[in-house]
Parts: structure tokens; C-alpha cells; sequence
């Protein structure tokens, strides 16, 4: 269920893509930080609370429910101290494996590789 919100949000963030007020990143800062700021305000806490719960700084609080930019480990800092940390799954979900292919493949790949290009020199000979 949770990839059909994913799934259902895809045209609303390419609309946030071709807003003229700004780039996609920011446009995604700034709604990721209404988004924390609601949270925070709807379970009664305000940013100081939050910030030392969080141990970041008042400021740093801010940046991110403004969206003037922040640390990966500000937003995880935060959403430990929201108790939110389970919307991370829908942000990043879990890699699933197709069981026909596990049954082909007995391990799973530990990287991609890349397809060299056909060497123009050799095709010829």
C-alpha cells in the first residue's frame, strides 16, 4: 500500500520540477520541512524541545523546517526525536526480491557491472 502513495506522488513531483519559483531539490526541502514542522507542532512540541532531544541546535531546526538546506543527519536527528523514523520506509523502501530469479540465481548480485561498448576495431577484423 505504501508503494501506491509512492507511486501516486511521481506527477505531483514532477509538477514540483517544472514550478517556476525554483528547483526540484529546494522545492523538496522546502515541503519536507512544512511536512516536519506540522509533525513536530500536531504531537505539541515546540523546535527547542525537539532541537535538544534531536542534540542539534536551534538553528540547525530551523534550516531544515524552512528548507534552507541541512545535513542527512540533521533530518535523521530529528525524526528520531519526532518518533518518525518509520516514514523513512516509504521514503527509501526495502528492495524485494523476485523469487523466480532467486531461484535462478542462487546469490543475489553484490554490484552491477557496466557493458563495455564494442570495440570498433575488432567488429571489423
Amino acid at each position: 500500500m505504501a508503494y501506491n502513495r509512492i507511486n501516486s506522488s511521481i506527477p505531483a513531483i514532477s509538477r514540483w520540477y517544472e514550478d517556476e519559483h525554483g528547483t526540484f531539490e529546494a522545492e523538496l526541502q522546502t515541503r519536507l520541512g512544512e511536512r516536519l514542522r506540522r509533525l513536530r507542532l500536531t504531537r505539541g512540541d515546540d523546535q527547542r524541545a525537539v532541537a535538544e532531544r534531536a542534540g542539534i541546535s536551534e538553528k540547525a531546526l530551523r534550516n531544515l523546517e524552512t528548507g534552507r538546506g541541512s545535513t542527512v543527519e540533521t533530518l535523521l536527528r530529528t525524526l528520531k526525536a519526532l518518533d518518525a523514523l518509520d516514514g523513512l520506509n516509504a521514503l527509501v523502501p526495502e528492495p524485494t526480491v523476485n523469487p523466480l530469479a532467486l531461484m535462478r540465481n542462487a546469490k543475489l548480485p553484490q554490484r552491477i557491472r557496466k557493458r563495455r561498448a564494442p570495440n570498433p576495431e575488432q567488429a571489423g577484423a
